[in-house]
C-alpha cells in the first residue's frame, strides 16, 4: 500500500485533497471495526464467570484431594462447557468413602487414575473433591472442559436414592446457572462420552434420564423465577 507521502506528489491540488480524504476513510473505518470488535470481546471476557471466584453453595462440603498425578493432577480447567453425571458402581458406599478412595490413589500403587469434582452421597450430602479451576480424572476426553459428578446408589441397578436425586438436580442446576450451560445439551452421561454403561440406571432406562433432565430444567426455571 503506498505511503501517505505518495499523495502529496499529485500535481492536481483539488483532486489530491479529495483523494486523501477518500483513501483515509478506509483505514479509519477499519480501525473503528477493530475497536468495536475488541470492545465486544472484552465485554464477553468480563462477563464470563471465573470458577475460582465463585464459592460453592452452602450444602457442599469441601474436602479436596491432595495434589498428585493419579487423582488430582492440578491441571487447569480452562473452560467449562458441560456437566457429566456418573454413578460410583459400588452399591451402598458413602460419599466420604468414595472421596477417600480417590485420595488413596495418590501413591500410584495400582496405576489407577480416577477422581471427580463432586460426589453425591446416599443421604444427599455433597463432597467436593477437586476445585472447579482444575480438571478431574472422570470423563476421558471431556475431562478438559467439563465438571464431573459421581453419585452413590443403594442398589446394583444404580438408581439414585430420592435424597441423592434431589441433590444431583440441585447441584447440576447451580452449575448450569453459574456457567451458562444448556441443561438439554450440556448435561450428559459418562455413557455419552465413551459408551460406558454409566450411570447404569440412567443408561438402561432412557425415560429416567429424560425425566432427570426435565426435572433439572424445571429447577432452573424455578430458580430464575425466584431471583
Amino acid at each position: 500500500m503506498p505511503s501517505a507521502n505518495t499523495y502529496y506528489q499529485d500535481p492536481r491540488p483539488v483532486r489530491r485533497k479529495r483523494r486523501r480524504r477518500r483513501r483515509r476513510s478506509v483505514p479509519v473505518l477499519l480501525s473503528l471495526i477493530v475497536l468495536i470488535a475488541g470492545g465486544i470481546a472484552l465485554l464477553r471476557r468480563s462477563a464470563a464467570p471465573e470458577a475460582g471466584g465463585i464459592p460453592a453453595p452452602d450444602y457442599v462440603q469441601e474436602d479436596f484431594l491432595t495434589v498428585n498425578p493419579y487423582s488430582r493432577p492440578g491441571d487447569e480447567l480452562k473452560t467449562i462447557r458441560g456437566v457429566v453425571i456418573h454413578y460410583v458402581g459400588n452399591p451402598g458406599t458413602s460419599a466420604q468413602a468414595n472421596r477417600n478412595y480417590f485420595e488413596s490413589l495418590k501413591d500410584g500403587a495400582d496405576g489407577t487414575y480416577a477422581s471427580s469434582h463432586f460426589v453425591v452421597g446416599l443421604e444427599g450430602e455433597v463432597i467436593q473433591c477437586v476445585p472447579l479451576t482444575e480438571i478431574a480424572y472422570a470423563s476421558n476426553s471431556r475431562n478438559e472442559d467439563t465438571v464431573s459428578i459421581e453419585v452413590c446408589h443403594p442398589d446394583e441397578d444404580g438408581a439414585f436414592a430420592p435424597e441423592s436425586y434431589e441433590s444431583v438436580v440441585k447441584l447440576t442446576a447451580w452449575l448450569c446457572e453459574t456457567f451458562r450451560l444448556d441443561p438439554e445439551s450440556d448435561v450428559i452421561r459418562h455413557y455419552d462420552v465413551t459408551g460406558k454403561i454409566c450411570p447404569k440406571y440412567y443408561v438402561e432406562n432412557e425415560d429416567a434420564w429424560e425425566q432427570l433432565k426435565d426435572d433439572l430444567a424445571s429447577r432452573i426455571a424455578e430458580d430464575k423465577a425466584a431471583s
